[in-house]
């Protein structure tokens, strides 16, 4: 009888290493996988992050306006001081996760929250005239109520091809569009002694674009209608408490 033997020694280990070539690419394919998850997941949460001031000084002081009814200043000035102090929280968190010292850390956190006073200051005075339809718009910006302003610059930072077309009006402005004066509407000044509503130019814009920014101004609180009246316009308002 022969005594002839087979050595599997040698195949074992192609299959054991087999096994694990096999381990390694499923690893590489769920990272693969994975990677988009992640990506997605922190655009999301850097996008959050960077809109959650706008949206607390915005919507915060509509917010304290119309619910709890404190006066137009007032309700900005809550607005402002929340928001500057979210800042100086991110300034303050971003410095430490660096390691920078405690001195460092004050200086860049109150050096963020003048930023953003700075930004406010801006947004209540100034408005370019690329953003206005006319000079006579322009002079009238002033007049407008501060959260509709500091609304409207966002709007121009995120959009800067936005255009104010309208904002205060008079009876003598309606009966040239043709239209009879409404006592209700908020062109007019308010008892607050500011004008409620301007109008945002919508022709020669994607429809998707104006779509945005009627739903994005809804959602911060403000009254937004597609008026087609004497021209295609988006009419944004800000409502009186109560």
């Amino acid at each position: 009888m022969s005594d002839l033997r087979i050595d599997y020694g040698d195949l074992t280990g192609l299959v054991d290493e087999g096994v694990r070539q096999s381990e390694r690419t499923k690893e590489r394919r769920a990272r693969a996988r994975t990677l988009p998850w992640i990506l997605t997941r922190t655009f999301v949460a850097l996008f959050a992050l960077a809109v959650l001031p706008f949206v607390l000084l915005i919507r915060g002081g509509v917010f304290a306006y119309r619910e709890w009814g404190i006066g137009s200043w007032p309700a900005l000035t809550l607005a402002v001081l929340a928001t500057a102090l979210l800042i100086g929280a991110y300034a303050w968190y971003l410095t430490r996760r660096f390691g920078a010292s405690r001195g460092v850390r004050k200086l860049v956190t109150r050096t963020a929250m003048g930023i953003g006073l700075a930004y406010v200051a801006y947004a209540l005075v100034f408005i370019a005239s690329e953003n206005v339809k006319s000079h006579e718009v322009q002079a009238e910006y002033s007049s407008v109520h501060p959260l509709l302003r500091i609304a409207a610059s966002a709007l121009i930072l995120i959009d800067p091809a936005s255009v104010i077309t309208d904002a205060g009006r008079t009876e003598e402005d309606y009966f040239l569009m043709g239209l009879p004066p409404t006592e209700a509407s908020l062109h007019f000044e308010q008892e607050t002694g500011y004008v409620h509503a301007l109008d945002l130019r919508t022709n020669g814009r994607p429809e998707w674009r104006n779509k945005a920014v009627e739903l994005g101004f809804w959602a911060l609180g403000f009254h937004s209608l597609r008026h087609v009246g004497t021209a295609d316009h988006l009419h944004l308002s800000l409502r009186l408490p109560g």
